[in-house]
């Protein structure tokens, strides 16, 4: 009976707790408002960044705190469509004016509100220094979305124009009063076909302009649909396994393995590479990729499962290395391509030794090729191999990813190699930072297959000198 009060105790506390909680939530909503908000939202590309290429969204807006309490979080609110696009999402605290004007990151995460309406999500922002009232603080926000242009017509000829959808809402979604705000949206060409007028509404060359519009109460929404020309290419990667191979030996090789693939509207009829190289047909695909690979490259090797593709052209600085491949065919939409990259880099470049004695990698994760979005990145988009004899590796990694350890054998392993397995969905440039491996390392594994060779090598020579020493004939 004692545990059956205590545990009633502990249901009524933490019942007690969580309605206080989300009063303090309430109430904070309630004491909010969005003095300014602009957002900008490029479609120029398949990664909207609102700052969109699907790329990127630009959220800017001023929160002022009209109430008696302290404010230490802002709530951003995105439809449930868009949510499951966004690939990152950063914020950042706005310091000083004009050219004194600097950013300072502040921490985003993902939460949940109760009784949301329409399916609502969620970020949270938390601010560095709590909002007094009467208060104003600038936020700005950059959030990408990818696989969020829908190709309209579906099919098109290789002749033709590549149109496409995009949805949206005029007004910003938010859970907070919102005095003024303006919606930008920046089409790649002039061409567009249509879009949804929620006035004021204006069309400038490639700019649309929704607003400004006033006193917009909380969840306010007017949905908007934009169709218009893009020619990008839309290349996605489907799948990446990048191996990085550590050797104490002064080496560093980098192997991935791609599968792209061309994710606009699909090709419809017969391909002519007639038409294609005198007419210059096909502008919707793409025949070239970039890849930006780190200065000092060495052992470039571009190749399929037919062998190796002479078709790529390497530049290299003491700053960077661009590698310029084209595959043996043009993609068109839903075309597919597999490929394999790799490369040496020199060790010291990216091996370094912590102050507690460890060794660390540090290096670039994400994908190399220039405006691609990684729908699956295993480094399996990251696979580390650590030299034979490693112990208690751990990864740092500035965002969200799947990591376990796994075993690899190679030539003359006994115990064989620590594999660290980082893994990650939806990867766009954005996620082009660097990350660290560290592990323990005794020197003395480094002697074990040198010593290996050479025990074999004197155990050979020592049967030979025995057997040319012995006499095996029966006569004498």
């Amino acid at each position: 009976m004692e545990a059956l009060r205590s545990l009633a105790r502990l249901l009524l506390a933490f019942t007690i707790f969580s309605n206080l909680s989300l009063l303090a939530c309430s109430s904070s909503l309630q004491y909010i408002q969005i003095a300014t908000a602009e957002r900008r939202i490029d479609v120029s590309s398949h990664i909207i960044k609102a700052f969109l290429t699907l790329k990127i969204n630009d959220v800017v807006f001023q929160v002022e705190n009209t109430g008696t309490s302290p404010i230490s979080e802002v709530l951003l609110a995105f439809p449930p469509t868009q949510v499951d696009h966004i690939s990152s999402l950063k914020a950042a605290l706005t310091v000083g004016k004009k050219k004194k004007k600097s950013y300072v990151p502040l921490e985003v995460n993902p939460t949940e509100l109760p009784d949301a309406p329409n399916g609502t999500k969620y970020f949270k922002i938390l601010l560095l220094n709590p909002l007094s009232a009467g208060e104003t603080a600038t936020v700005e926000v950059l959030y990408v979305l990818t696989h969020s242009l829908e190709p309209f017509p579906a099919e098109i000829s290789q002749s033709e124009s590549q149109l496409v959808y995009y949805r949206d809402s005029a007004i910003i979604l938010s859970p907070y009063y919102i005095k003024q705000q303006t919606t930008f949206i920046k089409t790649p060409s002039t061409r567009v076909e249509s879009f949804t007028r929620v006035e004021p509404t204006t069309r400038a060359g490639i700019e649309l302009k929704y607003g400004p519009y006033k006193d917009c109460p909380a969840y306010s929404y007017a949905p908007v649909l934009v169709h218009f020309e893009n020619n990008s290419p839309f290349a996605v990667v489907e799948e990446l396994v990048r191996e990085i191979e550590i050797s104490h030996w002064g080496s560093l090789q980098i192997t991935e393995h791609y599968t792209l693939a061309h994710s606009g509207a699909r090709h419809k009829g017969v391909f002519s590479r007639v038409d294609y190289q005198a007419r210059s047909s096909g502008v919707s695909s793409f025949k070239h990729l970039l890849a930006r690979l780190p200065p000092r490259v060495h052992s470039v090797f571009y190749r399929d499962q037919i062998g190796n593709i002479s078709s790529s052209h390497l530049r290299t600085d003491y700053r960077r290395s661009e590698l310029e491949i084209e595959p043996r065919y043009p993609l068109f939409g839903g075309w597919k391509a597999t490929f394999v990259i790799g490369y040496g880099l020199p060790l010291q470049d990216f091996l370094f030794e912590s102050p507690d004695g460890r060794r660390y990698l540090n290096f670039t994760f994400g994908c190399p090729l220039v405006e691609t979005v990684v729908d699956k990145l295993t480094l399996k988009v990251r696979l580390v191999v650590l030299p034979e004899g490693s112990k208690d590796p751990s990864a740092v990694v500035p965002f969200t990813v799947d990591q376990h350890l796994e075993t690899k054998y190679s030539y003359l392993d006994i115990v064989g190699r620590t594999v660290v397995v980082l893994e990650k969905k939806n990867v766009v440039p954005e996620h082009n930072s660097p990350f660290q491996v560290y592990y323990s390392f005794n020197p003395v594994f480094m002697l074990a297959e040198p010593m290996m060779l050479t025990s074999v090598f004197f155990f050979l020579f020592m049967a030979s000198v025995a057997y040319l020493h012995v006499d095996f004939s029966i006569s004498k």
